[in-house]
């Protein structure tokens, strides 16, 4: 095995870019960054404390 030269990662560029085209590749990167933040949002919500609900305590008159 070993690693690429410089001229096999031209070929692959060169390929992504005749499948995806130039205009498509930074849209799939915003729609990927807008997938991240989302999760990450997302996440955030469920590892905050949900906020106590307000009861009001009613105790009994003791009438005698």
């Amino acid at each position: 095995m070993g690693s690429f030269s410089m001229w096999h990662w031209l070929i692959v560029l060169a390929i992504v870019l005749l499948l995806f085209g130039r205009g498509k590749i930074p849209d799939l990167m915003g729609d990927v960054a807008k997938g991240i933040k989302s999760f990450k949002k997302g996440m955030a919500d469920d590892d905050a404390p949900e906020k106590p609900s307000q009861t009001v305590d009613h105790k009994a008159d003791d009438h005698k």
